[in-house]
């Protein structure tokens, strides 16, 4: 049953086995709790044979056995639980931790084969959902064998030619937990993909809702949400039959052996047995029925709790990190430069980049241009290998990029573009991220970020808390909170990536005072459509196709008549 998938449950020996006192606990004390199991039905043998008999067993003995075997039982069982649930959240810390981690230093490939839903289903619920399963399961599966094997003890003992015939039914159940485990394992995979694309149009929808509403978009949107939950209906249907499917068919087995014992009991009454022995015989072996039925179900929890950790050991084990070298430095110097660099996404597109090179001095502003698609982002997201070049090498003073260590060489810069990422923290937080706090430095970076006037209106000034992608802020001021973490940073080299484009006049007023600030001293890359914000670059660099189509100053491309000079009438008419 479980043999495809030991290699799962190896692998998570260390997450889930290093609670050793508590598994001791949990497995002593489950043990406790099932041997107790064949006492019920002793104790019916003494009642019936001369419990009914004057100068027979006391009254007070069987209340008072009783009463002490499920005191017993209930202690036993508090502990199991309490270790079971120290386990399972020990475990789950730890898994999480190591599935986190490596979210953050996975290569960035990850991000466009997964979506978010789905990476995030697999750390928060999936894999809480499958650990709990896993354990739960396994230690069932010992309370019911030791209940089963302590029942099946006292049947020998008490009628060891009857217990044969109960043993008939092992192999039958046997052959049933391994044919339907097999298929519980393919439907659960198959649900969890559905699930994932289920949560994903949610995602999309709420992300999107003022998009779909415009343009009327809820119809589709419903169909295809309605055709995604119809296939995962139809997988928990496949789920529910199969797992029906064994409870039914172990009975059956059960109820034949049942009555098989019950006919060849009453033939041997004839010769001697007593009614406390019958009666204690069905009562032990009709007990026998509830922990075969759930070692017969056990197939469903361990095959989708399989199901669901395999998602969690891909993401560790099959998902590679990135890596760098061994080059590091403080504080580099901003000498950039890039050697018939090109980068393919896909081999039947046309080249992002094709043999660009290209150096930046030190201090130098760069300005890149061009029309949509011609590799201007590409090229600032070689730097901090945010992109990997297919062919060519990229350096930073001398040494290339892979040569440096990942987390020295993303010191290096600081980025402040149209996309402004905020995180559910406090404005302070989402200024020093990453670096350690200072807020007195924080609160200067805000003022030359030309937030003074922000963070004094805020309730709580700095340590306001910002809300989801600070959506409360408008465009200019997610903008100047960008640019205020990009201060506090202070990297030598800056990457614009469009910063000012979506802003309206008075907003980009106020954010290029706030860039004129960040960029005096450092090696500055500017990525702009608006061509009257990058006139005092000391180069334009113009791309086209993936190529250098002409460099120079602002005023060089305007009188040579080339690409440029067509770009900046267009946009000088357009105003």
């Amino acid at each position: 049953m479980i043999r495809p998938n030991s290699a799962t449950l190896r692998w998570l020996i260390p997450y889930f086995g290093r609670a050793r006192g508590a598994w001791i606990a949990a497995i002593l004390a489950t043990i406790v709790a099932s041997a107790t199991e064949p006492l019920v039905p002793a104790l019916l043998k003494p009642l019936l044979d001369k419990g009914f008999q004057a100068g027979g067993i006391p009254l007070w003995m069987v209340p008072a056995a009783l009463l002490l075997i499920f005191a017993v039982r209930g202690f036993a069982g508090f502990l199991a639980d309490i270790a079971l649930a120290k386990i399972t959240q020990d475990g789950l810390l730890l898994l999480r931790r190591d599935m986190f981690a490596r979210l953050l230093d996975a290569r960035l490939a990850l991000f466009g084969e997964q979506n978010a839903t789905a990476l995030s289903n697999t750390v928060v619920f999936e894999v809480q959902n499958g650990a709990t399963l896993l354990v739960n399961a396994v230690i069932g599966l010992l309370k019911d064998s030791v209940a089963l094997i302590a029942l099946l003890a006292y049947l020998l003992y008490l009628n060891w030619q009857l217990t044969l015939i109960v043993f008939l039914i092992v192999p039958g159940v046997a052959w049933l937990i391994r044919t339907v485990s097999k298929r519980l394992y393919r439907i659960a995979r198959a649900t969890q993909t559905a699930t994932n694309d289920l949560a994903y149009v949610v995602e999309e929808n709420v992300l999107a809702a003022r998009v779909v509403r415009l343009h009327g978009a809820q119809a589709s949107q419903a169909e295809r949400f309605f055709g995604l939950s119809s296939s995962l209906r139809r997988l928990a249907m496949k789920t529910a039959v199969a797992s029906a499917t064994i409870t039914p068919m172990t009975h059956m087995l059960a109820a034949a052996a049942l009555s098989i014992v019950i006919c060849i009991a009453l033939w041997q009454s004839r010769g001697g047995i007593t009614v406390g022995t019958f009666a204690s015989f069905i009562t032990a072996m009709l007990m026998l029925i509830a922990p075969i039925k759930r070692v017969s179900e056990v197939a469903n929890p361990i095959s989708r709790g399989l199901a669901a950790v395999q998602r969690a050991m891909d993401l560790i084990e099959k998902t590679p990190a990135e890596s760098g070298g061994t080059h590091a430095a403080d504080r580099a110097r901003g000498h950039i430069e890039f050697k018939d660099v090109s980068v393919v996404y896909r081999e039947d597109a046309q080249p992002a980049l094709d043999q660009v090179s290209l150096v930046v001095e030190p201090g130098q502003v760069i300005a890149l241009v061009g029309p949509s698609g011609s590799g201007k982002t590409t090229l600032a997201n070689l730097l901090p290998r945010f992109v990997q070049p297919t062919a060519g090498t990229v350096l930073l003073d001398e040494h290339a990029v892979t040569d440096w260590k990942l987390d020295s060489l993303r010191r290096q810069f600081a980025l402040v573009s149209q996309d402004v990422v905020m995180f559910n923290d406090t404005l302070a937080a989402n200024i020093a991220l990453g670096s350690q706090m200072d807020k007195a430095r924080v609160a200067q970076c805000a003022e030359a970020a030309n937030l003074g006037d922000v963070v004094a209106a805020l309730p709580d000034g700095l340590d306001t808390m910002v809300g989801h992608n600070a959506a409360q802020l408008s465009g200019g001021q997610r903008q100047r909170l960008a640019i205020a973490r990009a201060l506090y940073k202070d990297a030598p080299i800056l990457i614009l990536d469009e910063a000012t484009s979506a802003l309206d006049t008075a907003s980009e007023r106020q954010v290029q005072e706030a860039l004129t600030r960040l960029m005096a001293g450092r090696t500055t890359l500017i990525i702009a459509h608006r061509l009257s914000t990058i006139e005092h670059a000391d180069r334009v660099v113009v791309l086209d196709q993936g190529r250098i189509a002409e460099s120079g100053s602002h005023a060089q491309l305007v009188a040579s008549g080339g690409l440029y000079a067509r770009l900046h009438a267009l946009q000088f008419g357009a105003q």
